[in-house]
């Protein structure tokens, strides 16, 4: 956890409601680190990315599938570090895959820059966006207890080690919930959710587990477009949200069968598509004031 997290010396103000004098106390803060991670395939750069230092191999890994330029374990040789630009030094922030000789080379003139916010910066236009589905969600038939997938958002909260330091950072858990208790095979933390769902896609392709059928993607942010869009290429029928969906986020579920839900507060949640994996609670009722 050394690189994910840097400590900064701050001064604290404290407003004690008099409107006078305010304390102020001198101490460390830590903040989640943010540095930049290049991407290059076969010796070329293709994309830069800002993300939170810390399982690379899988945010790359993950990064080449939502690009959709490989699908499963053998499609990628290698993963490795490469000198940095410091003198030739190993700064870890570039990293080289090696793909089969068979895998079509991406259009590296391209070069993709993404900010921690935004997964599909440096995209020409929305239909280049919508790349080809390799696996359909639509043909999952995983159902889940509503109250068991209301529950995703706390067993999250209570793994996010990096979260409880910095308060900084995105979480994204892939979960196994075929059983009363909901199961977290993987979580990754980084200040970019996009970059959080990459290195958990990325894990799975590593332990050659794609297509991710029969799980559950829980996200500590919102549901956007580009989410939807990588849970879709790696096969998972379910995405719960803490927090809102975008209209595009929710049209692209809809046309590929993908459950989409948002505002999953542990109490309530709304469901904005794939209604019919979502069973009966263990525990709640129903509002019967809402309706279809």
């Amino acid at each position: 956890m050394a690189r994910m997290t840097q400590r900064r010396k701050i001064h604290r103000f404290v407003l004690d409601g008099t409107g006078t004098e305010y304390p102020v106390r001198f101490k460390e803060d830590v903040l989640a680190a943010e540095e930049p991670l290049e991407i290059r395939i076969g010796g070329t750069s293709f994309a830069v990315t800002m993300r939170t230092p810390g399982d690379d191999f899988d945010l790359v890994a993950g990064f080449l599938v939502s690009e959709g330029i490989i699908r499963s374990h053998s499609e990628l040789v290698s993963l490795r570090f490469c000198a940095g630009e410091k003198d030739g030094t190993q700064t870890f922030n570039v990293v080289e895959a090696q793909l089969r000789p068979d895998v079509p080379m991406p259009d590296t003139m391209r070069h993709v820059y993404t900010s921690s916010s935004c997964g599909i910066c440096g995209t020409d236009s929305i239909e280049a966006v919508r790349k080809t589905i390799h696996f359909d969600p639509s043909l999952d038939g995983l159902r889940v207890p509503v109250d068991v997938l209301a529950e995703l958002p706390e067993r999250l909260r209570e793994a996010q080690a990096v979260f409880d330091r910095t308060g900084g950072v995105h979480a994204a858990g892939l979960f196994k919930v075929d059983g009363s208790i909901p199961e977290l095979l993987c979580l990754r933390e980084d200040v970019g959710r996009h970059n959080a769902v990459d290195k958990v896609v990325g894990w799975a392709l590593r332990q050659d587990l794609l297509p991710l059928t029969g799980l559950v993607l829980q996200v500590s942010g919102r549901a956007s477009f580009e989410l939807v869009q990588k849970a879709a290429l790696a096969g998972i029928p379910i995405l719960s949200a803490v927090s809102a969906p975008s209209s595009l986020a929710a049209d692209l579920a809809a046309e590929t069968g993908l459950t989409l839900v948002g505002f999953s507060r542990g109490h309530s949640l709304n469901v904005y598509s794939g209604r019919e994996r979502l069973t009966g609670p263990r525990r709640a009722v129903p509002d019967a004031a809402i309706s279809a």
